[in-house]
């Protein structure tokens, strides 16, 4: 059977794919990377990238304050203010960079630890927040932000992607969808089928794996024996692998998948390879499962060091600078934490207003009946 080209696809042409997005077997392994460790830049001709020195600095604050933003909430949640956290520590070169390169129409599906994303969506951190302390489900307007609600079922908001990209096809917007997931989500039969349909329908979304390396204890070696960007050949569309926690090749590659999306290329499998420096969420015990000269090799790949020491290196920013986004990040998270702390507890009753889109006669019995169980307590000794 073939498939007829969209209208999307017909409007022109996609711009080319580069050597290391091949979709064959052959396709290289190598890193995408236009910031070294040590903070040098380099230059990859598939992926250019001209950043100012205002959008470096830019960068920079986004992830020292979506770091201290994520370790303000684990210490929340060591303290008893949050019932869970999901940390991205180690990860924010992923979603800084992927976040500031989508156009202001474009929508992000994320799953529970996109708080990078979030805050370059203009998210409130502490909307995040009420979530993880159960007083709301989530907290902001995803249609305002483009920049859809937590998604805690792993790998399902895949297929909200895609089916929200074919939706703008059918629509004529030219705005792209990326998609959120995990190596370990990659093993999920949602996230296949998003690749399925997104395939065939030639749909404007980007598929983008941050592979921290472990599926909570589970290693990524024993979920694939090929590298996972690697798994968008047999599906027909193109992979790319990324350095995580390179900042400015996440911004390059992912700017590049979505424009091509834009353009009628159709989707793109983005494989941001770094790591995952804290616990799966604040249940796990990472100490268990891997080793401490692992996490310590790691350290030494640091997204805001490296960045650091590449403005240091060009003389982009001065000491200055560093100490009013120290300043900055200090004030986040005494706002973060005095923010929780006063947050209200929801009316109980609330559980009931929409179980159904209209009353409901059993619905407004069990209403009554818990009502009057609460009162039963009240002026108890």
């Amino acid at each position: 059977m073939t498939v007829k080209s969209t209208s999307r696809a017909r409007k022109k042409a996609a711009p080319g794919v580069p050597d290391s997005a091949r979709t064959g077997q052959d396709a290289p392994a190598e890193l995408v990377q236009l910031l070294t460790p040590e903070g040098d830049r380099v230059e990859n001709p598939e992926f250019p990238l001209t950043v100012s020195p205002e959008e470096l600095r830019a960068l920079y604050r986004d992830l020292v304050l979506v770091r201290r933003f994520d370790g303000e909430a684990t210490a929340l949640q060591r303290q008893g203010e949050l019932g869970l956290w999901a940390s991205l520590l180690g990860q924010e070169a992923a979603q800084v960079g992927s976040g500031r390169a989508m156009r202001e129409g474009d929508y992000a599906f994320p799953t529970y630890r996109e708080h990078g994303v979030a805050w370059c969506r203009g998210v409130d951190p502490l909307n995040l927040l009420g979530m993880f302390r159960g007083v709301n489900h989530g907290g902001w307007d995803p249609n305002e932000k483009n920049f859809h609600l937590y998604t805690i079922v792993i790998g399902s908001q895949t297929l909200h992607a895609t089916g929200y990209a074919m939706g703008i096809t059918k629509d004529g917007a030219e705005d792209a969808v990326i998609a959120y997931f995990g190596d370990g989500a990659s093993s999920q039969g949602d996230v296949n089928e998003a690749f399925t349909f997104a395939s065939v329908y030639n749909a404007p979304v980007v598929f983008f794996c941050q592979n921290n390396q472990w599926a909570i204890s589970e290693p990524t070696v024993n979920q694939t024996k090929i590298p996972l960007y690697r798994r968008a050949s047999g599906f027909g569309f193109p992979g790319v692998r990324v350095d995580g926690n390179d900042v400015l090749a996440c911004l390059a590659v992912t700017r590049w998948a979505l424009d091509r999306a834009r353009n009628g290329g159709g989707p793109v499998l983005i494989e941001a390879f770094t790591y995952r420096m804290g616990a799966h969420t604040t249940s796990d015990d990472p100490t268990r499962y891997r080793s401490a000269e692992e996490t310590e090799a790691w350290k030494a790949k640091d997204p805001i060091a490296r960045l650091r020491a590449h403005l240091e290196k060009e003389g982009l920013a001065d000491e200055e600078f560093f100490a009013a986004v120290d300043t900055e990040s200090e004030a986040l998270g005494l706002r973060v934490r005095e923010g929780v702390r006063s947050m209200p507890d929801p009316d109980p009753t609330l559980i009931f207003d929409h179980v159904y889109a209209e009353p409901h006669a059993l619905v407004e019995e069990e209403r009554a009946e818990y009502v009057a169980y609460a009162q039963s307590f009240e002026g108890g000794e």
